[in-house]
């Protein structure tokens, strides 16, 4: 037992010289000092269980369990704790047991009904407090008497099932031993947990569980130190943003992006970011090359969506101001820069596992930061619930499952399923809509037919049709350069598209922009105006009324469609127009082999055209 005196061996002192230590404490001795400190880590590893303690643990608690809130629920709850009387000894003055200890699968008291613990559902706990009038006791978790904990280490060892049935007055359904877990931490809550919820920003299971978010952080210190390395910055536990290099070229005067040619965005204006780094496939041609976490399914803490747009704009316009040095940029631009306007979601990642991600799109709209959001077709029920973004994307990265199976390598094993599902979703919503085809050699161009009938099925406003960007070599992909299509071979195989029979004559062949080897087709009945000069295309956005028509659905419900921003192309940014898809009012540089600028002159040829 604890109180007996411990045998002197020979070995050891405890500074490494020889001499004599004292014997090692038996597992009994170790768990009731563990029990009599309050330590749910140690009393979990000597029974063989698995914990996980967050760094800000210790400070939370101390916050929450001040000596004076233990005094004060102690003498309330004697009195006040229905069925939760008794002695110290019997576990009266600690209703839920040794809460922080009880996180093992065998706990060390037996507690009295002082509160109900409903336990949901699946990997991660999910388990809530419901019935809050009597959480003043429930403070008393944290070990109100030492001398009570140790009795209650004495006590015989009681399964989990009896514990949570103690708890709910024998109606309880245990799901798993993590959502058992959870209920002992519900015990920490003893305040109202919305309110100090909504105050944190945490929301779902994480919420009930007293307002503090105890599920790990997404990003690991080694993926935070690799993608920091490659220019990231991280925001929080589990978003990011980055500087695009069309950002940097544009505030060079040296071109903007596709999107500047196609939707007339200010690519010097836009910022690239993701509020979840965590994504379901591992596509062959990610240029991330896969540092960036997995899963199926949302596990993490959760950060407020008004944080992340509040610093990732902060964050940006800080690199915007670091780059003013860089030769060539037009300060004029950088003021303007200062200003975010765009914003796409497409960094890395999957932005719809946020669960928070339709608060995050109000932030940015509240700002008129319009939103261009790309999602890998994985989550249908997401992009049912999404509100409305200026531009929604859904990556087509092959048109069979077989193929789509080796180019995105999903986690999902019912990817297929869930990819068609996404474009059943996609055709639902009511604003612009895009199909994002990347075309990759012989992995991916041989499928035209099988490309129109998705077409079919979410019969999107739009389609981008890539070449896929090479990123060098990596241990988790063997493409090379060969699998990168030409320009023309992208023009060629959206022509394909347009002329197919299946497609009747829908959608036509709009711009494109060289530089990124990309096309844009789009659908002639809402973006090909009839006009005195003849067909004009229309498939630049007019913003500021995307952000009048955003901000009277968010007020009164008020629906809206992609018809209803629309905004004149240029003619330099159609398919076909000798810019190539080059704004005329950029410097166009070019570069030979080795990456020196070189001076392009006019030669005329023998056809006259040069």
């Amino acid at each position: 037992g604890p109180g007996r005196p411990r045998k002197v061996i020979k070995g050891n002192k405890p500074n490494g010289q020889p001499g004599e230590r004292r014997a090692k404490k038996s597992k009994d001795e170790r768990r009731a000092s563990a029990a009599a400190k309050g330590n749910a880590e140690a009393l979990a590893f000597i029974s063989g269980e698995s914990v996980e303690r967050l760094p800000e643990d210790d400070e939370n608690e101390r916050q929450l369990l001040s000596a004076e809130d233990l005094a004060d629920s102690d003498a309330s709850s004697s009195s006040d704790d229905g069925g939760g009387g008794g002695s110290e000894g019997e576990g009266g003055n600690d209703p839920f047991g040794i809460v922080k200890a009880a996180v093992g699968r065998k706990a060390k008291s037996t507690p009295s009904a002082a509160a109900h613990i409903e336990v949901g559902y699946g990997d991660e706990a999910t388990s809530g407090v419901t019935d809050l009038e009597d959480m003043g006791a429930a403070i008393q978790a944290q070990q109100a008497s030492q001398q009570a904990v140790q009795q209650a280490g004495k006590a015989g060892a009681v399964s989990e099932l009896d514990l949570l049935a103690s708890l709910r007055g024998g109606d309880v359904t245990v799901a798993s031993s993590a959502a058992y877990k959870a209920a002992g931490r519900a015990g920490n809550a003893a305040y109202d947990s919305n309110a100090k919820g909504e105050k944190a920003g945490v929301s779902g299971p994480a919420r009930s569980l007293g307002g503090v978010d105890e599920r790990p952080a997404m990003v690991t210190p080694l993926q935070r130190k690799a993608l920091t390395k490659e220019g990231y910055k991280i925001i929080g536990t589990h978003s990011a943003v980055k500087l695009c290099r069309w950002t940097k070229h544009q505030l060079r005067g040296r071109g903007g992006c596709y999107k500047h040619t196609f939707y007339g965005i200010t690519s010097y204006q836009c910022m690239e970011a993701t509020p979840s780094l965590a994504c379901a496939n591992k596509c062959v041609f990610c240029w991330r090359h896969h540092k960036n976490p997995v899963g199926r399914e949302w596990r993490w803490r959760e950060d407020p969506p008004a944080q992340i747009v509040e610093e990732a704009v902060g964050l940006h316009v800080r690199m915007v101001n670091e780059f003013k040095g860089a030769q060539g940029v037009k300060l004029e631009r950088v003021q303007e820069a200062f200003t975010v306007r765009h914003c796409a979601l497409s960094l890395v990642g999957e932005p719809i596992m946020y669960p928070r991600i339709n608060e995050m799109l109000a932030e940015l709209h509240k700002r008129h930061i319009s939103s261009f959001l790309v999602t890998n077709a994985q989550f249908p029920e997401e992009i049912e619930n999404l509100v409305p973004v200026t531009q929604l994307y859904v990556s087509i990265d092959a048109a069979t499952k077989e193929s789509l199976r080796a180019v995105d390598r999903p986690l999902f094993k019912d990817f297929w399923e869930r990819f068609l599902a996404c474009l059943e979703a996609l055709r639902g919503k009511g604003q612009r809509t895009v199909y994002r085809l990347t075309l990759v050699k012989q992995w991916n161009m041989e499928e035209v037919e099988n490309y129109v009938r998705l077409l079919q099925i979410g019969e999107p406003d739009l389609i981008e049709i890539k070449a896929v960007t090479y990123c060098g070599t990596s241990d988790a992909s063997d493409l090379t350069m060969e699998n990168v299509p030409w320009h023309h071979e992208v023009v060629a195989f959206a022509r394909a598209i347009c002329d197919h029979p299946s497609t009747g004559g829908k959608y036509g062949l709009a711009c494109e922009h060289k530089h990124s080897c990309c096309t844009l087709l789009a659908r002639k009945d809402i973006y090909l105006a009839e006009t005195q000069e003849g067909p004009k295309w229309r498939t630049w956005i007019d913003y500021p009324k995307f952000h009048a028509l955003e901000e009277r659905f968010r007020s009164d419900g008020t629906p809206f469609t992609s018809g209803d921003y629309l905004a004149d192309t240029p003619d330099w940014a159609l398919a076909g127009a000798a810019e190539e898809g080059f704004d005329p009012l950029e410097s166009r540089v070019r570069r030979n082999r080795k990456g020196q600028e070189v001076e392009v002159d006019y030669k005329a040829s023998e056809s006259g055209c040069g």
